[in-house]
Parts: structure tokens; sequence; C-alpha cells
């Protein structure tokens, strides 16, 4: 076996998620030719990835199909040994069921997981003995390296730490979400940021979209050191950045990964969706924070929704101040 090729096409959490097969297959490998194929404005979380060759980018954006056409051919041009698919969707099926590669890996779920050389079930519920979802990923590889449990694992460079290096304490916070009922609200971010101790730098982290709810956060804080960093820092650097801090706060979104893939503490606040889905932190210093009502509705769907379809949006009714931020 000399060449493998990962597939992970989804957004920014489920690839960084998926970079425990890297390092376990790596690991198990040394000095095979492994490739990760992924959606366009995915591939910076991979620059320069030290245990990587070629990174495919497929664009979803524009001609999809097309340009779906093109990975295809790219993918049957590289001779593969190994295609392991980690996506669910019919496209992603359709490059690996036509790999061209002698062994192909998947789940069950894909529409094509029939035609791979063996597919695995993918499951999701709500209930607490559920695995997590780098645990389910790990299953594909399972009969190529062992059983044990690998973490995620991202790689800024130097020159990502340098930008972002701060000699005072800080935290870091990313308040949003792309889903309404994953964020918590932004007066929470408020209250929370009003105690810590000024003495604590507080950074609000996020993509340029981010940045108007980051000022809005920023201008009601009564916190005297509150820097916007939303817009302004590239995927690793912000990884960077939550490596060097007291404490990161986050919703059930892509910055918490980015907190498990630097083994950065971090304290997690999941709403409308539950823990059990197993998309919670694995740094060693974690904490989740849920609300404490029972509320027969929640979790209310996999994903996060446009607004809560009840109207009353209680699963955000959470209190969290800094002195909580300690794990015990």
């Amino acid at each position: 076996m000399k060449k493998i090729l990962i597939i992970q096409t989804a957004f920014i959490g489920d690839v960084i998620l998926a970079t425990a097969l890297i390092e376990k297959l790596y690991h198990f490998y040394p000095g095979i030719e492994l490739d990760f194929l992924l959606r366009k404005g995915n591939e910076s979380l991979l620059k320069d990835h030290p245990m990587l060759g070629q990174i495919l980018v497929w664009n979803k954006q524009t001609s999809k199909h097309q340009n779906l056409f093109k990975i295809w051919r790219q993918v049957r041009k590289n001779n593969y040994d190994v295609v392991v698919n980690l996506q669910r969707f019919l496209s992603s099926g359709l490059l690996t069921a036509f790999s061209g590669a002698s062994m192909t890996l998947g789940f069950d779920k894909n529409p094509l997981g029939r035609f791979f050389t063996r597919s695995f079930k993918h499951e999701i519920s709500s209930d607490k003995n559920s695995p997590h979802e780098v645990s389910r990923n790990l299953k594909l590889i399972e009969s190529l390296t062992n059983d044990k449990f690998v973490g995620p694992k991202l790689y800024p460079s130097l020159q990502d730490f340098a930008k972002v290096r701060c000699k005072e304490d800080y935290i870091t916070i990313s308040p949003t979400s792309v889903w309404f009922t994953k964020q918590w609200p932004a007066e929470k971010w408020v209250a929370l940021i009003n105690t810590v101790p000024s003495r604590i730098k507080v950074f609000l982290l996020g993509a340029p979209s981010d940045k108007a709810a980051c000022d809005k956060i920023a201008m009601d804080t009564n916190h005297a050191s509150v820097k916007v960093r939303a817009g302004e820092l590239s995927l690793l650097q912000s990884a960077a950045l939550m490596k060097g801090a007291v404490m990161n706060y986050v919703n059930d979104s892509a910055p918490l990964h980015l907190a498990s893939s630097m083994n950065a503490p971090v304290t997690a606040v999941f709403l409308s969706t539950v823990p059990a889905f197993g998309f919670t932190p694995l740094s060693d210093e974690h904490k989740v924070v849920e609300t404490a009502l029972s509320l027969e509705c929640r979790p209310c769907g996999l994903h996060g929704k446009a607004a809560c379809p009840l109207g009353h949006f209680k699963c955000a009714e959470i209190e969290l101040s800094f002195e909580q931020h300690r794990i015990i």
C-alpha cells in the first residue's frame, strides 16, 4: 500500500475531526503518500500539513458538476490504493466507487455505499452512550490500523503563532454560529465577559461575516480590554491563539473543534443540540455547559435551526461566569 486518499467535503468542523485519520494512518504507515480531498474554502485548514501530500480541492460553488468531473479525473489519475470517504452524500460516493482504488471504505448511509469494498454504520442518536464522531470516523480504518482512539490535530505555522502572540493572560470567545439555535444570545456573552477580571484580555473570534456581531458584543460590555479579531485571522491563526488562552468559550460549532485540535482549554455551550450527538470537546481540559431545564423539545434536530420552532428558545437559558471556567 503506497497511496491513500481521505475524502471529507463537508464543513470546517468535519474536516478538523477528519484529521484524526491523518494522524493514525501516517503513524501506521510511515512514508505513505497521504492525500486529502475537501471543498473549496476549507483548504487553509491543512496548509503546510506535515503529514499530507496533495490537497485536492473541489469547488462546489461554481460549475459544481463540471468541477466534480475534474476532481474525479484527478483521483483516477493518482492511482490510490485506498480511498476513505467520510462523507455521506452521492457526489463523494461517485468519487469513491469509481476511484479505481483497490480498497474503498465509507459509510452505509452513502447512496453508493453498497459499491464500496466495505461500508460501515454511521448512527447519531441522543443516547448518552453514543460514540464521538471521531470514533465513528476511525471505524473506517480500524482494519488498517487498530481500535485505539486518536484525536484531531492541526498544525499552525511559526508565523501563525507569531501573529497572535500575546504576553498577557487572555481568553477567546467565538460567539456566533451559522445556526440561530446553536448560538448563545449576544447578551449572554456580554454578561459572561463582564465577569472576566480586567487583567485578562478578551479576544472575539470569527469569520469576516461575524465581525458586526462581535463589534456589537464588544460595544455592549463594560470590560476594559476586549478586542475583535473576527475577520482578521485565518483558521490556523485562530487555532494558534486558542492554544495559549486561559480558556476558550465556544458554541457547538467549528471553533469547538479548533480548540480540540490544539488540545486547548475549552468551555462549550450546547443549546438546541445535545452532547450525546458526539461532537463534544476532546481537549484534556474541557467543560460542556447546557441548560438545567428539562425540555421535551430538546434536541429539536441534529443540526441547528434558523429559529426556535416553538418560539421560546428556552435551551439558551444558561448562566455562565468566568469563575466557572476551571475544570474541577
